[in-house]
């Protein structure tokens, strides 16, 4: 019980703390103006609790398992002269590969969309956004992810680099509220190197441009395979003709209810 409390008081620390920095730049440099307490605000910062809960906690014992058998199967000292920061460099480039097709499959089998499409029933975009997403969804695009990193050796549950794991995953977490923001900057040369507001937000983009950038940090990628769309313009709309229902609890249950015809 007090372990919970002390969760529950820490993401709320964090949570004060992303809005000290991202409402005042929404206001300064907003795409397009809206209001900061959206209609699916209320949603969003329930997802914020349950994923941030949920999600490390179903990750815990395959991570576990997994950097278990890594240490087995990789020869000792393989990596552990790697330095440090060439570690995380390692893992971020290993991770964001897993990522980006763990992405890319949770829009092109319909199975892992019925999970997505609640990230992409969003209408309004703003860094709250990067919260609203199904734990299922959450749980598999993070295994895709991680799953490589600790199968290589690159990161541990303990030992010299078990901080790397914890230090990939906080930096995309913010880099994650990031890239959702309704901010209107352009970064130049750098949106060929990290993605942005603009690169992720033609993700959300309910037209014909759609399933592009699945890249969470990392653009090369969606340049590598072909999925990068990055225009000077914004998109006109967001969200998606998949039937989502418009609370919490429909749409936590209706993605195990078997589909009817599938839409995008």
């Amino acid at each position: 019980m007090i372990g919970a409390a002390t969760d529950i008081l820490r993401l709320t620390v964090w949570l004060a703390l992303l809005a000290a920095i991202f409402v005042p730049l929404e206001r300064l440099f907003a795409i397009r103006k809206q209001r900061i307490w959206r209609r699916d605000t209320g949603i969003d910062l329930a997802y914020y609790f349950i994923n941030s809960l949920v999600v490390a906690s179903a990750l815990a014992l395959p991570m576990a398992l997994l950097a278990g058998a890594a240490q087995w199967a990789i020869p000792p000292g393989m990596l552990a002269g790697l330095p440090f920061w060439a570690q995380i460099v390692a893992a971020y480039l290993v991770g964001e590969l897993g990522f980006y097709w763990g992405h890319r499959w949770s829009h092109q089998i319909p199975l892992l969309w019925r999970f997505h499409q609640v990230h992409h029933s969003a209408e309004e975009i703003d860094f709250l956004t990067n919260t609203r997403a199904h734990p299922v969804d959450m749980v598999f695009t993070r295994l895709c992810g991680l799953v490589p990193v600790f199968a290589l050796g690159l990161a541990q549950t303990s030992g010299p680099n078990a901080l790397v794991a914890p230090i990939v995953i906080v930096i995309g977490t913010f880099w994650g509220f990031f890239i959702h923001a309704n901010i209107r900057w352009r970064l130049g040369w750098l949106e060929a190197l990290v993605t942005t507001p603009a690169f992720h937000h033609w993700h959300h983009t309910n037209d014909e441009y759609r399933d592009h950038n699945y890249a969470a940090v990392l653009p090369v990628y969606d340049r590598l395979f072909g999925t990068l769309h990055l225009p000077k313009a914004w998109p006109a709309r967001y969200g998606t003709d998949s039937p989502v229902p418009p609370n919490l609890a429909g749409q936590l249950v209706e993605p195990f209810i078997p589909p009817g015809p599938a839409t995008r």
